[in-house]
């Protein structure tokens, strides 16, 4: 099955995009496949996506007109939006000074189709899309997510601190 990868576009999108990250949030997922898989941290409303989306759309993955994966673009102006993101926004403000940037805020794979290139695909994507108007693309992972910082570390992020919020530890990386 194909893959496509661009941005989102509807309603539909973002719900899809909803739905994708509700059956990859911890509750849902026992502890052997939150290790061997990975899992995503933040909850997000349709609303708040849909104001993100209208700053700077999504990229997304999809195949037969559905929803894959998802690599969402959270611009700083929604810095006090999640209350769990708010310490990384610190952090991004302490370390990043000059260049401009774009959060990646979360990214998720259907588990179907992980270890396909669709999450390299939609960094790739990402990458193209906001090449003109941001010099990095900056994002945090949960220290206890060792799929999802090594998959970053793989396409070329790098760790640019490590704190301790929330009783955890994070990576802050960049792109």
């Amino acid at each position: 099955m194909s893959v496509e990868f661009g941005r989102a576009t509807s309603t539909k999108d973002l719900e899809e995009i909803l739905d994708l990250q509700q059956r990859n949030l911890p509750p849902r997922l026992t502890q052997t496949k939150m290790e061997k898989e990975g899992f995503v941290t933040v909850t997000h409303t349709l609303s708040l996506l849909q104001k993100m989306n209208t700053i700077c759309p999504h990229i997304v993955a999809r195949a037969e007109g559905k929803v894959v994966g998802y690599a969402l673009c959270m611009h700083p102006d929604f810095s006090g939006e999640i209350p769990i993101l708010r310490s990384m926004f610190r952090q991004i403000e302490s370390v990043v000074k000059k260049e401009t940037y774009m959060v990646m805020g979360q990214v998720c794979v259907e588990t179907s189709f992980r270890g396909k290139g669709v999450f390299r695909g939609l960094y790739r994507v990402m990458k193209e899309a906001l090449r003109d108007d941001f010099e990095l693309i900056v994002t945090e992972v949960d220290g206890r997510n060792h799929r999802s910082l090594e998959a970053h570390l793989a396409i070329g992020f790098r760790v640019i601190k490590k704190y301790q919020s929330d009783g955890r530890d994070w990576y802050l990386i960049v792109l």
